[in-house]
């Protein structure tokens, strides 16, 4: 148990101070006071304060110590420490503030080797990166970002709208335009191509906007590659499949002619005129895929647009039609939705489950197609749309793909999903749009 404590201390004070105002007391009851009686009570309080100016000098001293350290930490110092000599309750709390400064310094430390590690990284990244405030200056730039818009010096504190003054048009405007974008520039005789993306965020409660430029030429040319060798396959399989009977048959029917079996030619013949024409849809799809024109947006009434698709594929109606004709290149959608229609008969559902519905909102036209079948995968959906993949044994794995061509196209977007109760549901969606009152007459279409 300690003895040289500071409760100790203040009781010791309190006594002495008890004792003291005894003794004055005592000399007081005598008036007029004699002058042993002053020095008596003197002699009693002066002592007395000394020993609680004694008592308190310590506590001061600390205090004016925590004062200083405060005083540092608030300027970022955490290198002050307070010497613990002492065995009481100043002691320890001398010693717990000395252990919050070593745990500051190492937080401090800690913090500034991420920082380090951190501006290392983003400085060496591939990426352009380049960080403006609500007044568009550059708060930061990695060395990326001055090579593409700096030709390698210091852009901090620059201002952005002015340095893309001087940069390529198509960079000037894809940053204009506010979204994610992909663009091309020369740089040094080359032709690369960039992918920009956007955000506003909030920075010690002001208004900043990252602009994050990736180089993507060596990836689509990756892709580039991939497609095509994913192209010649598949042009390669349904070629062998079809000029493999051709040759077959053609040989067959020369041996027949041979020996006079003419009866047996007109099959042979029906085979090969069956491969032939399935060889040249084959081939027309790939060409409507790459020669996809521009749509030619008319007024379509919903009546004869549906009729006209249920002549082709059968499916069931959900919901009624819209009460004001559509906007749009009627024979395209058209393509689209026989497709989608078309793939959702090869589900593997029922036939009856096949849906069709047509949603016009304010925003947006909406055409959803359903199934019965068992859906897709997270692995399927996420490259159905890819040009070229199919899951189908003898599929060319345009049919979605055309169907999303179709889409941004107009201007708008198609989405897989998988329903709850089984079965793929697509969404083909458009932009609404009205169609000009003063037009009567639809223009006529070039062939």
């Amino acid at each position: 148990m300690r003895l040289n404590t500071l409760r100790l201390r203040l009781v010791l004070a309190l006594l002495g101070a008890a004792a003291a105002g005894a003794l004055l007391q005592a000399a007081l009851h005598e008036w007029p006071l004699p002058w042993g009686g002053l020095m008596a009570a003197a002699a009693a309080v002066l002592p007395a304060l000394w020993l609680a100016t004694r008592l308190l000098a310590p506590l001061r001293r600390l205090v004016r110590s925590l004062e200083g350290a405060v005083l540092s930490y608030r300027d970022g110092d955490f290198s002050v420490s307070i010497a613990a000599t002492r065995d009481d309750e100043l002691g320890d709390l001398v010693r717990q503030h000395n252990a919050l400064g070593h745990a500051l310094r190492e937080q401090r430390q800690h913090l500034a080797q991420r920082e380090l590690l951190l501006d290392t990284v983003v400085q060496n990244t591939p990426v352009a990166l380049v960080l403006t405030d609500p007044r568009q200056r550059i708060v930061y730039a990695n060395i990326a970002a001055r090579q593409l818009l700096g030709e390698g010096r210091s852009l901090e504190g620059s201002d952005f709208a002015e340095l893309l003054k001087t940069a390529p048009p198509a960079l000037q405007r894809a940053v204009e335009a506010g979204d994610d974008a992909l663009f091309g520039v020369t740089i040094a005789g080359t032709e690369e191509s960039f992918h920009l993306s956007q955000r506003a965020f909030r920075l010690q409660g002001r208004p900043h906007r990252l602009h994050l430029f990736r180089r993507m030429t060596r990836e689509l040319s990756r892709q580039e590659v991939a497609t095509w060798k994913r192209v010649i396959r598949v042009i390669s399989h349904e070629l062998n499949n079809s000029l493999a009977p051709i040759s077959s048959l053609a040989h067959s029917g020369a041996e027949l002619a041979r020996r006079g079996e003419i009866e047996r030619l007109p099959g042979a013949f029906a085979t090969i005129g069956e491969r032939a024409r399935h060889l040249h849809g084959f081939l027309d799809g790939y060409a409507r895929f790459a020669k996809l024109p521009a749509p030619r947006l008319d007024s379509v009434a919903w009546a004869p647009f549906v009729d006209g698709l249920a002549a082709q594929s059968t499916f069931r109606r959900l919901g009624e039609l819209p009460a004001e004709p559509g906007w749009f290149d009627a024979a395209q959608v058209e393509q689209a939705l026989i497709n989608l229609l078309k793939n959702a008969h090869e589900a593997g559902g029922p036939a009856g489950d096949v849906t069709l519905s047509v949603i016009n909102t304010r925003n947006e036209l909406r055409f959803e197609v359903a199934d019965g079948g068992p859906g897709m995968s997270e692995t399927v959906l996420a490259q159905a749309l890819l040009p070229f993949y199919s899951t189908k044994r003898a599929g060319t794995g345009l049919g979605l793909a055309l169907a999303r061509e179709i889409a941004e196209a107009h201007g708008g977007r198609i989405a897989l999903l998988n329903r709850a109760e089984g079965g793929l549901r697509v969404v083909l969606t458009l932009p609404a749009r009205a169609a000009p009152a003063a037009e009567t007459e639809s223009p006529p279409r070039a062939d």
